[in-house]
């Protein structure tokens, strides 16, 4: 495996991927829309962004360069969320108006009374934004995953300590971890990439599944973590759910973890009906609890669980142990797995995955901890 850049540019690569949200008002200033990729089933759409007010480039700075990067970090951390904003979203001939909250942020959820087309899983959705204060509209554009009608698998995986090492909820270390430190320290555990891509193009190596990511951390570090997939070679998936750590008078703390995670968990059985699902999570958290749960709220739903050993505590084994013997009744099996090539074992043998993705898990294993 080649070496990662040195320090210089491994820095300028946190510079840029710090700063890239705000190149697309071109140092103008003003109102900026910034969306999400959404998903959605046949039936409905689901978008998130948000709308910031961005202050202007001085004309003492560069158009390119480092200082332009460092200048473009600072808008960014002094940038503030427009509310009561009207953000009008389209997705082919289907559209909604919403409203942004208090921090700027706008959840939409479509109807699809006209459907989308069938022979792609990615769609555009046009957004048109107008401000209280005169501006010129703001146009913008987004992704919208929606899943092949012969999709057989959903995929839900956590992200901290299940993909990529600790560190996301904490965005210095996770920066750190992801621009700083050398080759061999590497952020994403080994076989992870080959796995995912295994799990997305299925037994059949066309399968195209939804895979859905869950973290802890907050939305402000999404473009840090789709730098991390893009890095890792990890399927980037539809959407990458995030914590909601708005502060407010009502509730002066961030919503637990746990509760985000089977709430999102539920919200994404419904939506997509009968698809089977497969959870990926670690050991470390709560992952076990909540997916145990979700089997048995959900019956029939979860094929299997994943958990990712990440600390041998012979308690926490332990009481992995008794979730498995809860769930043992139903068709699902809960694995505590060493790494990502005993995950694609069973994958494998429950007919998830091909024998070309399994031997691809291995032999990047391999490779990635010599």
């Amino acid at each position: 495996m080649a070496d990662r850049p040195r320090a210089p540019q491994r820095i300028r690569r946190l510079l840029r991927a710090i700063a890239r949200p705000m190149k697309s008002d071109r140092g103008r200033g003003g109102p900026v829309v910034h969306p999400y990729r959404g998903y959605g089933s046949a039936r409905e759409a689901f978008l998130m962004g948000r709308v910031f007010r961005q202050t202007r480039l001085g004309r003492v700075i560069p158009r390119y360069g480092a200082l332009r990067d460092v200048a473009d970090v600072a808008r960014r951390i002094v940038r503030r969320g427009l509310p009561d904003v009207e953000v009008h979203v389209t997705l082919g001939g289907n559209d909604i108006t919403v409203t942004t909250d208090h921090e700027g942020y706008f959840n939409a959820k479509l109807a699809l009374h006209e459907p989308l087309p069938l022979d792609t899983s990615w769609h555009r959705a046009d957004l048109h934004v107008v401000t209280h204060d005169g501006a010129e509209p703001i146009h913008s554009f987004t992704d919208v995953y929606i899943p092949p009608e012969d999709t057989d698998l959903l995929v839900i995986s956590d992200i901290d300590d299940t993909v990529m090492y600790t560190g996301v909820a904490d965005k210095l270390r996770m920066l750190y971890r992801l621009f700083v430190k050398q080759a061999h320290q590497r952020t994403a555990f080994p076989g992870v990439a080959a796995l995912y891509q295994a799990l997305y193009v299925g037994q059949s190596e066309e399968a195209r599944r939804p895979i859905l990511y869950v973290s802890r951390g907050p939305w402000s570090i999404y473009e840090m973590l789709e730098e991390f997939f893009q890095m890792n070679d990890i399927p980037v998936g539809p959407i990458l759910f995030l914590r909601e750590w708005g502060i407010t008078w009502r509730r002066p703390w961030p919503r637990r973890a746990e509760e985000h995670k089977y709430a999102l968990i539920t919200r994404m059985l419904e939506l997509f009906d009968d698809l089977p699902c497969v959870l990926i999570g670690d050991s470390g958290q709560h992952d076990p609890e909540v997916y145990t749960r979700i089997v048995k709220d959900h019956p029939g739903r979860v094929k299997a669980i994943y958990i990712r050993r990440v600390e041998s505590r012979a308690d926490r084994e332990r009481a992995i142990d008794l979730l498995r013997e809860e769930i043992a009744h139903t068709d699902c099996e809960l694995q505590l797995a060493a790494d990502s090539t005993a995950m694609a074992v069973h994958a494998h043998d429950r007919g998830f995955i091909s024998e070309k993705g399994l031997q691809a898990v291995r032999r990047d294993s391999r490779e990635e901890t010599i």
